[in-house]
Parts: structure tokens; C-alpha cells; sequence
């Protein structure tokens, strides 16, 4: 039998169905508590379908700035992932410098807005 892992999410919904908590748990973790997160973006492919699946969550707490940070962070680990998956490291590089445009951007529009 294939070893399996389990993986929960616990999303607390306000009254109006929006995020207040998420909190995961991993079988193969060695935490023994729930893990808090402010926003998480899940992701499936369907190959019969050929199409993506995706599960996208926030919680009121998360501010603009840690958005900001989260999504560099996330097209920077997807930069990675394309490249171990792929034999185009130039995409992945591509990518990359979307994703460090992308936070100038950013930096520069907060900047703009705090003047």
C-alpha cells in the first residue's frame, strides 16, 4: 500500500462568510499543533480536464503590504518549481524578474502613497 499523507485546513468564516482564521495541519509534520496562516493559495491540476483548480483565501487581518509579499514569494517558489520540473530555466528566470518587477512596483506605488 502507497504511504499517504493528510493535509486539513480549518477556515473560521465570520457571519457573512469571510475569513477570519486559517489554520492547517499536516500528518507528516512534526508540529503538534495547528499552524495559523494569514491567506493561502491552493492549487490542482486537472489532467483529464486540462484545467487548474484553485483555492484562494485571505483573512480580514491580511494588510496590502504582506499581499504584496506573499505573492512575490509565491512566483518566486513557482519560478523554482517550473525550473526543477522543466528543462526551460529561462522561463523560470523570466519569472523571476516579473516577480522582482512586480515588487518594485509595489514598493514604489507604497511609497507614492505615503507621500
Amino acid at each position: 500500500m502507497t504511504k499517504r499523507s493528510t493535509i486539513q485546513i480549518h477556515v473560521g468564516l465570520d457571519e457573512q462568510k469571510v475569513p477570519e482564521t486559517i489554520e492547517w495541519t499536516a500528518s507528516d509534520s512534526t508540529a503538534d499543533r495547528l499552524n495559523k496562516a494569514k491567506a493561502m493559495m491552493i492549487a490542482f491540476w486537472d489532467g483529464q480536464e486540462k484545467t487548474a483548480l484553485r483555492i484562494d483565501l485571505w483573512t480580514k487581518e491580511m494588510m496590502v503590504d504582506e499581499m504584496a509579499d506573499f505573492f512575490y514569494q509565491t512566483m518566486m517558489t513557482m519560478a523554482d518549481t517550473y525550473e526543477r520540473a522543466t528543462p526551460w530555466a529561462d522561463q523560470a528566470k523570466d519569472i523571476r524578474a516579473f516577480a522582482t518587477d512586480f515588487y518594485k512596483k509595489f514598493e514604489e506605488k507604497l511609497k507614492n502613497q505615503n507621500q
